[in-house]
């Protein structure tokens, strides 16, 4: 995962510096125990189909992860 948060680091710093307004989306790994990680990195836009959908009580899954990156 630390490759990736370092890929995820790299790209968000060249979004900022064309200096538009620009979503960095992270599609795969994304989960309760690794959202917060990819948010500190830079992403700003999540799928995290398998970590709600194989979940029992989807609700609260998304409350969770939105509360890892609040």
């Amino acid at each position: 995962m630390k490759g990736t948060l370092n890929k995820i680091a790299k790209v968000r710093k060249m979004i900022d510096e064309t200096g538009k307004d620009i979503r960095l989306e992270v599609d795969g790994g994304v989960n309760l125990s690794t959202i917060a990680e990819v948010a500190k990195a830079g992403a700003d836009t999540f799928v995290a189909g398998s970590a709600i959908f194989g979940t029992d009580n989807y609700e609260d899954t998304i409350t969770n992860l939105r509360a890892q990156i609040s």
